[in-house]
């Protein structure tokens, strides 16, 4: 399937009136706001278009739009954020037993409220996974005990965050998608609560539908994100455009973060077997 390249989301903006944008690559890159994607976001709801950031972190919303507003971000920008670690929380608040978390200190916010009693391994019902416990010093390879463990025990897991890897500044650094996969890969039971899988994208759309005071037409809505294997696939799978931002995680394999060849996005492309509908560098006006 052919796609489009584009060098400004405003030749395109018409044709949409909801847009679910991925948050981490496109609106920021971990450290500060991407300026152009804010004002293109900006723009779009100022001529009457609704915008849901939507992103697999693991953390509850009001925690991510402090976030946005830390680097910069501007409320003007969008209506309204989804996460998964929204979903999960309804997840976790629908289940019994002694959780033991995967991820670092900062990702325990994803439990507040819920009355959640935590337990080692050896002990607990389920296991949720934010992230690694380390992700500037440790991979995947370094968790294949103890998900060994947790294999013996049938342990089910919620990854909070089905992201493999995500862009922290110039930096790739490993998410909970790749310790899920790695686990789903020796046979445990995994529940990805974010993206592609449909439940945040069920949830992002009726805040959306919300924000409007209707639901707006699958035809006019567009997914945007840098990460083929969430984005681009949920786009798909929702039956919604997807607008690629090459200049993201996929920046390195493509080899420019400015601009990318036609034939080496075909070659990705072909590789993930997935075509978005359109392709940009970064995301403007």
């Amino acid at each position: 399937m052919p796609f489009t390249c584009l060098e400004r989301f405003s030749t395109v903006a018409d044709r949409y009136d909801v847009v679910l944008c991925d948050i981490w690559g496109v609106v920021h890159n971990g450290l500060a706001a991407h300026r152009a994607a804010c004002d293109a976001l900006v723009r779009f709801r100022a001529g009457g278009g609704t915008v849901i950031l939507i992103t697999n972190a693991p953390r509850p919303s009001p925690w991510v739009i402090h976030q946005l507003d830390r680097f910069g971000v501007p409320p003007a920008a969008y209506d309204g954020v989804m996460t998964s670690g929204d979903v999960t929380r309804e997840v976790v608040a629908g289940r019994n037993g002694a959780v033991f978390h995967i991820g670092p200190e900062r990702d325990v916010t994803i439990f507040d409220g819920l009355g959640v009693r935590f337990a080692p391994v050896d002990e607990a019902a389920y296991t949720v996974c934010s992230g690694l416990f380390d992700d500037t010093t440790e991979t995947p390879d370094h968790y294949r005990d103890l998900m060994a463990t947790m294999r013996g025990r049938g342990l089910f897991m919620v990854c909070a965050n089905p992201d493999l890897v995500v862009e922290r500044g110039n930096e790739l650094l490993y998410c909970a998608g790749a310790i899920a996969d790695l686990y789903g890969s020796m046979g445990g039971e995994v529940l990805y609560a974010g993206k592609p899988h449909r439940p945040i994208y069920e949830a992002a759309l009726a805040k959306a539908a919300a924000a409007r005071g209707a639901a707006a037409p699958a035809g006019r809505t567009l997914a945007i994100g840098d990460s083929l294997r969430t984005d681009i696939a949920g786009a798909r799978a929702l039956g919604i455009d997807g607008l690629f931002v090459s200049g993201g995680i996929h920046a390195e394999e493509l080899g420019s973060r400015e601009s990318a060849s036609t034939a080496a996005l075909a070659g990705i492309f072909a590789n993930a077997g997935i075509t978005p509908h359109a392709v940009t560098p970064r995301l403007m006006w």
